[in-house]
């Protein structure tokens, strides 16, 4: 099979579209004919050689895909070859064929494109996993989104809205009417903008229930001060570092927060096809659109900034480094 493929650790211009062999499932697993794939941070960080995927796990990059079945391994229930189905995959999206356990896919919902659909599983679920399953995130609660016009972000800002919380998020001026558009109470914009200042004026001193933070060390010191009582503070990547100075675990015990640091890649299979059912059953029909095909708009959308082919893979991975993107990135593969 075709995939992307980089021979050495390096910047974007070591990815190149070579050969692999087409792997095949095992007992459990299907194998999907991918159709599209979406970009993720991570895949910027393997690529330079910091972020290897768990033991067992496809060394090509791509951590979610969409597609429809092609085969299927013994003891297979739930899925027939020729189903449409969106994949939460340890790696290998970035190729004609990924192997993933039959618990790590949905169905994609009717009317969604495989291009939307391959935005969807990686970041709503991390984003689920963050607000409700680590976060306890309530409905009336207030939720503090970082880096609110990332894929991740939009789709927590979606989720806690979803959900019926308060939405505060931090996004560069450019971004704010898009995340204010998915739903946010307020954009912050955290070049110009004390974020605990905010958060702790908007919500009469109550403060977050839960944050989630994509930036780490940077944003510590404030997020304390924007911390509700009783606050789940939940870390998934260290944009901006990851060592701290000068905190002070008293104000963490005073406001009795919880910290959290999760990754969502290495959890066991069990553990990803209990968070993936969970969103399917629980999320997945609001993807739907009421009515059956584009009558009113569905209440959850894959945000996208761009859909690029194959060819275009070292430069769109420039660009998301550069954080020059509100959404998702798709790739259509082939």
């Amino acid at each position: 099979m075709k995939a992307i493929l980089y021979t050495s650790p390096g910047d974007p211009s070591v990815l190149r579209v070579g050969e692999a062999p087409t792997p095949v499932p095992g007992p459990g697993e299907i194998r999907l004919r991918i159709r599209a794939t979406a970009l993720n941070r991570a895949d910027c960080s393997q690529r330079r050689g910091h972020y290897p995927p768990p033991p067992g796990a496809s060394e090509i990059l791509g951590l979610e895909c969409a597609g429809e079945v092609e085969a299927v391994g013994e003891g297979v229930a739930r899925w027939r070859v020729g189903d449409r189905a969106m994949a939460l995959l340890a790696g290998g999206g970035y190729a004609e064929y990924a192997v993933v356990p039959e618990g790590h896919a949905m169905p994609i919902p009717d009317g969604l494109s495989f291009e939307e659909a391959a935005a969807i599983p990686e970041a709503f679920l991390t984003a689920s996993q963050a607000l409700f399953a680590l976060g306890g995130l309530q409905p009336g609660g207030v939720a503090l989104v970082h880096a609110g016009a990332s894929g991740v972000g939009t789709a927590a800002v979606q989720l806690a809205c979803w959900q019926g919380a308060r939405v505060f998020a931090t996004a560069s001026a450019g971004k704010h009417a898009l995340v204010e558009a998915l739903g946010a109470t307020r954009a912050i914009d955290y070049r110009t903008e004390d974020f605990a200042a905010v958060v702790q004026a908007e919500t009469d001193g109550h403060g977050a229930d839960v944050i989630v933070d994509p930036i780490g060390a940077s944003y510590a010191i404030p997020n304390l001060s924007s911390i509700a009582v009783d606050g789940r503070w939940i870390v998934l990547a260290t944009m901006g570092g990851a060592v701290v100075d000068g905190l002070d675990l008293r104000r963490m015990m005073a406001r009795r927060a919880t910290l959290t640091a999760s990754t969502l890649r290495n959890r066991s299979d069990a553990y990803k096809t209990t968070l993936v059912r969970r969103f399917a059953a629980e999320c997945l029909p609001s993807f739907v659109q009421p009515g059956g095909h584009g009558e009113v708009p569905c209440l959850l959308r894959p945000v996208i900034d761009a859909v690029v082919g194959w060819d275009e893979v070292a430069d769109a991975h420039r660009r998301m480094e550069a954080n020059q993107t509100a959404g998702k990135i798709v790739m259509r593969v082939g």
